[in-house]
């Protein structure tokens, strides 16, 4: 059986963890998001954000931990593996930044695929900011649009999951990954 890798993305405070962590509780496999590991690594090493003060380190460390993910992921025989972003995020937030990066980033999100792409688009009622959430609701809503055309840019066809309570945007979700009969 080959797993289809899964990946869920958006904008921060979009709701992507939140969905991931449902389909955890319902038994499905799930990649974790390590932005923030990375953040708070940082911070213990007294870099307040590393996002803002070196964009490329964060980045090469952001990539780096999504390739183990994605080379991890080989080892299960699932159907499907959900991922909380995935590593054309990284190449999206750094057009986003308008920052050049070195061309293996590139390389690297085109030689490694994903199956299915799902991107949550902002919403407000729910978005908030916290210590390693800094975008405003708008920088958020501008990220959104740069994921988009980030993971249009490696050929994806991105599939964006409606705006509503958890259920039902994994029911979205699980609709789209399982042939309809």
């Amino acid at each position: 059986m080959k797993t289809k890798r899964i990946v869920i993305s958006g904008g921060p405070g979009s709701g992507k963890t939140t969905l991931i962590s449902h389909l955890e509780e319902q038994g499905y496999v799930c990649m974790h998001e390590i932005s923030r590991d990375v953040i708070k690594t940082a911070q213990k090493e007294g870099i307040e954000q590393l996002f803002l003060e070196n964009p490329l380190l964060f980045s090469q460390k952001l990539l780096e931990g999504r390739l183990q993910q994605f080379n991890e992921g080989s080892l299960h025989r699932i159907p499907f593996l959900f991922y909380d972003r995935g590593m054309p995020d990284v190449t999206a937030y750094m057009d986003y930044i308008q920052s050049r990066y070195p061309d293996y980033f590139y390389r690297t999100c085109t030689t490694h695929r994903y199956d299915t792409v799902f991107l949550l688009p902002p919403w407000e009622d729910i978005y908030e900011q916290d210590n390693e959430r800094y975008e405003s609701f708008e920088e958020a809503e501008k990220i959104y649009h740069y994921l988009l055309q980030g993971y249009r840019k490696y050929g994806y066809h991105v599939k964006e999951v409606p705006v509503g309570n958890v259920d039902s945007r994994a029911d979205y979700i699980l609709s789209q990954l399982t042939p309809k009969q």
